[in-house]
This record gives structure tokens, sequence and C-alpha cells, in this order.
């Protein structure tokens, strides 16, 4: 991160007073902590720790996600809903990595566009949740928070805040840091390598239509190397980070400071947002934001005012910085015809240019009668496609989209075509928060995206 040959720039004291000043605001979505001590002394071992990413690599998305507001590339951004510490296991981040680079191949090759490739990885271990506390029965716990907080076994030992949690979510964030890059740098995103990304997976008709396209590839890949063309970008791809910026006891000792000009960088991930939970003016998540120079995302739902949104870009981008701000549309398939197209409109006449990204999971939420939490595929899809829709009446771009998925064949959303049913929900319902789109799933959206995209 320090070149040895350049000038090391010191924050202004008034910089670093800055990033604290969200202590003395309102604040959502934190845990109560048994032991302040505790809590203290974990987030000083982890701001003694060397960041996860780097500015350089956060400058450079900068620039991506400035081309994508311009509607010349596409962010997909996927991942899982609440990150696992048993779950950082080689075979399990393999599958999503995986998963995500067939999305991206699809979208690549089917709609001729860049495509920026962003994992919910390596740092989505807090959820938000609706209550502080959980009944079952006669027996009321504390709410499972996520792996960094707590357990998800219903026992008052599992449910009660840990603070070397925070610990073990920055050590578990390296390990899987370093299977992505390794994955990612290593020649096992080799884009002559596509056909070997199905390797693993079910045999399904997503899988089939892959297939027919990675034909394709390779057919155009061979006739560009007998033309002489060099492919050594094809090696490597670039994968970038992100998730929830929720948990401050986390947040704030993995922000540093850049030595190259003396701003703020959270170095837990390349990208952070805030959630709808969240986002209130003048409240600590928006404050706290306002001060680091990652590109950031907010969450909107479908109550959202063309005024709402001009509050936060001029608290979060208010010198109108390309590449800062994404928005991230959850609306639900119901509403986003009707919420989406006043904002795209109200932002016309605000002198900025956002990128727009669609969450299609969360405003598509319901609970089955046996209890599972689930999503319709139906519903998912339908709101990409009011997305899209909206984008293009507007004049405005559809700039990416962002779902929470596994590489895994699991059972938890309904629909696609694999017709899973209430009934079949239970075969393999893995999620310990909120439903995700298994592999044939998620590769039957790209396809859909793409297409989409093409219409453009």
């Amino acid at each position: 991160m320090v070149d040895p040959t350049e000038t090391i720039v010191q924050a202004d004291p008034s910089v670093l007073a800055g990033l604290d000043y969200w202590r003395s605001l309102p604040i959502k979505q934190q845990p109560t902590w048994p032991d302040d001590a505790a809590v203290v002394a974990a987030s000083a071992e982890i701001a003694s720790y060397p960041p996860l990413v780097f500015a350089g690599e956060i400058d450079i998305l900068r620039d991506r996600l400035a081309r994508a507001a311009r509607g010349e590339s596409f962010l997909l951004q996927g991942g899982d809903c609440a990150e696992t510490f048993a779950g950082a296991t080689a075979d399990q981040i393999r599958n999503r990595v995986k998963t995500l680079l067939q999305m991206a191949v699809v979208l690549t090759y089917g709609a001729s566009m860049p495509v920026i490739k962003m994992g919910r990885m390596a740092g989505q271990f807090a959820k938000p949740r609706s209550s502080d506390d959980e009944t079952r029965g006669d027996v009321t716990l504390p709410a499972y928070r996520g792996d960094i907080v707590n357990g998800y076994d219903f026992t008052p030992e599992s449910r009660r805040a840990d603070p070397r949690r925070l610990v073990q979510g920055y050590h578990t964030a390296v390990a899987t840091l370093n299977l992505i890059r390794a994955f990612t740098q290593g020649g096992f995103a080799d884009l002559r390598q596509v056909h070997s990304w199905n390797r693993g997976f079910a045999e399904n008709p997503a899988n089939h239509r892959y297939e027919s396209l990675a034909k394709e590839i390779d057919r155009a890949v061979k006739f560009m190397e007998a033309a002489g063309a060099d492919f050594d970008e094809l090696r490597r791809v670039e994968f970038y980070t992100s998730h929830e910026g929720l948990l401050m006891d986390y947040e704030r000792p993995m922000t540093r400071i850049d030595s190259r000009n003396g701003t703020p960088v959270n170095t837990s991930a390349h990208f952070l947002w805030i959630g709808e939970r969240t986002r209130g003016l003048e409240d600590a998540h928006v404050d706290y934001f306002s001060r680091i120079r990652n590109p950031i995302g907010v969450k909107l739902g479908p109550t959202t005012t063309g005024s709402d949104m001009e509050k936060l870009i001029d608290k979060l981008d208010p010198n109108r910085e390309p590449g800062r701000l994404t928005f991230i549309t959850r609306m639900g398939a119901g509403k986003v015809r009707d919420a989406l197209p006043p904002l795209l409109e109200a932002i016309k006449s605000f002198d900025a240019t956002p990128l727009w990204v669609t969450d299609p999971m969360h405003g598509n939420g319901l609970t089955t009668p046996n209890g599972y939490k689930t999503r319709r595929f139906d519903d998912v899809v339908d709101e990409v496609r009011g997305f899209f829709e909206s984008h293009r009446a507007a004049g405005t771009f559809p700039g990416g989209i962002h779902i929470e998925l596994t590489g895994d064949d699991v059972t938890e959303c309904l629909g696609g075509s694999e017709k899973i049913d209430e009934a079949t929900l239970a075969t393999k319902y893995e999620s310990l928060c909120d439903p995700r789109l298994n592999h044939m799933q998620s590769l039957e959206l790209a396809f859909l995206v793409a297409e989409e995209l093409g219409q453009k």
C-alpha cells in the first residue's frame, strides 16, 4: 500500500476527529454487547491488523463504476445473504466464484458489454434484523445478527453477543480473500476455461444453455488466437468485494488513512453499502459513510421520495464525483413500475449521475405456511424486467444487478426451471437468514439480464 519512494501524507486532525463523529449520533441495528471493554479491545486488535483491500484497488473500482453509470459497462454483484464462518470452505467459495464468473460471461458475451464482477463476500457477516429478539414457544432470546456477532443455535450461550467474533470475522475474511485472489488471478478464471466452470454442478437446462454459449466463446477465442491476438488479459479477472457496512465496531477499526493523499478509506471491502434500515440522514451510518473515499451504495425501498434521494446525494456525494454513489433499488415486483420512475425523473434535475442497480431479492420475501422464508423466482424476474422497463422509458442507464446467490444446489427460492415448490423447500434449505438463488436459478437470471441488456 505504501511506495517507499513517495512522500507519506498525514491526515488532517479534523479528518481523524470526523471519523468518530458518528459516535455522538443515533445509531441503529447494533448488537447489545455484554462487555464494553472487550469490544474496545477487539476493535483495537482489528485496527492493528493489515488492510484487507488497498486504496489503489478502490480507486480503480470507482473508475469502473463511473463507466457503468454512463452506460458503458454493467455491475454484477452477488453472494451469500449472510456469510458464515463454517461456510468459508474452499469448495463453497470456489462454487460462488464460479457461479459469478459464469453469470459474468453470459452477460459479457450476450450483451457485448464489460461486466464488473463483485462478490458479497469476505465481510458479509452481519445482518440487520426487524426485531432485537426472537421468540420460540415461551422462550425469548436475542435475534441472530450474523456470525460476527452471535451464533444461530437457539440457546442463551449461542445468542449472547461475543466481541471475539469481531476478530474471527477479520480472519475469516482474510482466508476468503486469499482464495478469491488465487482463483481469479491464478489461471482458474482464464476465459479459455469457460467449460471447466461447469464441472461439479448438477446437470440442468441452464447448464446446457451455458455449454452452448461456452462453445461459441471457444470458437471466437481460437479464431482470435489464430489471428495473432494477445490474450494475456484473458488469464485473470478483476474481482471486487463488498458487504453492508453495518457493524461499526468492525468498520471503524478497518478504516485507514491513504498515505498518498491523507484521506480515509475503509479497507474491509472495496465497496460498502448502507441498508434501507440505516440510511437515516441524521444517523451514524450516513455520517460515517460521508467521510470515507470508497465507492458506496445506498438501498432505496418503495417509499423513497425524490427529496430523500436529493438529501442523500448532497450528504454522500456533495462534489458529484463519478463512481462515488450507487443507488440499489429494492422495490418489490408489484411496486417497481410505480415507485422507480419518479426517482429516475427526479435525478435528472439533481446534477448527479449515480449508478443504478436493482436488488430484486429483498422486496419479494414471503413466508410459507410451514415457516420457510422464501422468494418466488418469477417475482425476482419480474422486478428485474420492471427495472429495465423503467430505465428505458426514462432514458437512464440500468447499470447493475445485486442478488443473493450461492453456487450450491440448494432449494430456498420457489420456482425456476426446476419448479421448486413449497414441499421441495425442505429438501436442501441451508440459509441461516434470507433465501438465495441456487446455481441454476442464478444462471437462468443471467441469461434474462443479458437479453434485457441486448435491448438497450
